[in-house]
């Protein structure tokens, strides 16, 4: 190869290389942001667990439902 040639190869290898680390950045945040939102999913749920055990109690003590 000439060395015109191998500049240009290399210009392409620097800026893929550019671009995996972008991505790469992305990627990072994605995942916090999944992190985020998998622990405000399960804070909703838990909180709608409570609710449904305190709904149940209630219509056990009004005798709103069968034992």
């Amino acid at each position: 190869m000439n060395t015109e040639t191998d500049n240009l190869v290399l210009e392409h290898m620097c800026a893929i290389g550019e671009t995996m680390d972008r991505m790469s950045d992305d990627v990072r945040e994605l995942k916090v942001r999944v992190t985020g939102v998998e622990t405000g999913v399960a804070t909703l749920n838990n909180h709608m667990d409570r609710m449904e055990l305190r709904l149940e109690r209630i219509e056990k003590r009004l005798d709103l439902v069968g034992s």
